[in-house]
């Protein structure tokens, strides 16, 4: 409960830093949101309240399947709620899906299938295309192995081996299967794991040291579709991943996690959500933790 409480509150603080209001969720230049951050006093200055510091819609999709997980949404509803029968074509593979909740709802290895079911299916409410919603395995199944205790230098060989058997529901889900057939081998081909030594979930991971915005932004941008780092199912939780190696264990380093600032804000809400699973609220500067969306909204979804 405690890992899920942080996940759920950190990702809503990353998300908010990351957004600020659309200021810096549709700014691409890491260096000139690290510019923004300095004159602010740096990321302990910060108290995060509206309007200023609002959370976006990422955490409002967040909370809003937190909540259907948690008073026992049907799974049936999950399935088909949002997306129309008639509606299951591939669509824009641009945004990520959802997944932040589902891991830490179902954590243990034999519910694996739910799993897989349920991420999609919350991901496919809005993201048709496969990059999208198996943006949202990737997070949901980083959440669940993260709650197991698994370090992350063995998320990502496990996304790989996962992504099969996600396959295996698509197909027998019988929505789009040509359509999906054709999109899906983008989203394990885009993976950096061989070059990070990671290829067979070992560490210690091979991270560059990118010490600079400029040179974290050169690097997420050929991980990017269109330009914008961050913002597709596949980039997000490729982004966050890269934040939690390069910190190396130190998950109170809040500054290494900050790195993905320049990325799409919602990479930061995911790097938050793993960073509360694997660490707890410990070291997390008090302004980020007060009245800013309500602690009671966030309270409740648990």
């Amino acid at each position: 409960v405690e890992a899920y409480e942080a996940a759920m509150v950190l990702s809503g603080v990353g998300d908010a830093l990351g957004y600020r209001g659309g200021r810096w969720e549709y700014c691409t230049s890491g260096p000139q949101i690290h510019a923004e951050l300095a004159e602010l006093g740096g990321l302990e200055a910060i108290t995060l309240e509206p309007p200023e510091w609002p959370v976006s819609d990422d955490t409002v999709l967040h909370l809003a399947t937190a909540e259907g997980l948690a008073t026992g949404v049907r799974e049936g509803d999950m399935e088909v709620g949002g997306r129309g029968d008639g509606d299951g074509g591939v669509k824009d593979s641009k945004d990520k899906g959802g997944g932040m909740g589902i891991g830490t709802r179902y954590p243990h290895a034999r519910e694996l299938p739910t799993l897989i079911r349920v991420s999609i299916e919350s991901g496919r409410m809005t993201h048709h295309h496969p990059t999208g919603y198996l943006g949202a395995l990737a997070v949901a199944l980083f959440g669940a192995l993260g709650a197991r205790g698994e370090p992350p230098e063995r998320w990502g060989a496990e996304l790989l081996r996962v992504l099969p058997l996600a396959w295996d529901y698509v197909e027998g889900a019988g929505v789009a299967v040509g359509d999906n057939a054709a999109a899906w081998p983008f989203f394990g081909d885009a993976w950096y794991l061989e070059s990070r030594g990671l290829l067979e979930g070992h560490g210690p991971p091979q991270v560059p040291s990118l010490p600079s915005p400029a040179e974290r932004d050169a690097a997420y941008l050929g991980w990017a579709l269109e330009g914008w780092p961050g913002r597709s199912g596949h980039d997000a939780p490729m982004v966050a991943l890269e934040a939690l190696l390069a910190a190396g264990g130190c998950w109170g380093d809040l500054r290494i996690l900050c790195g993905v600032l320049g990325s799409s804000g919602g990479s930061l809400g995911v790097s938050w959500d793993l960073r509360g699973v694997l660490g707890g609220l410990g070291r997390v500067p008090g302004g980020h933790l007060g009245p800013s969306q309500g602690p009671g909204v966030l309270g409740r979804a648990p």
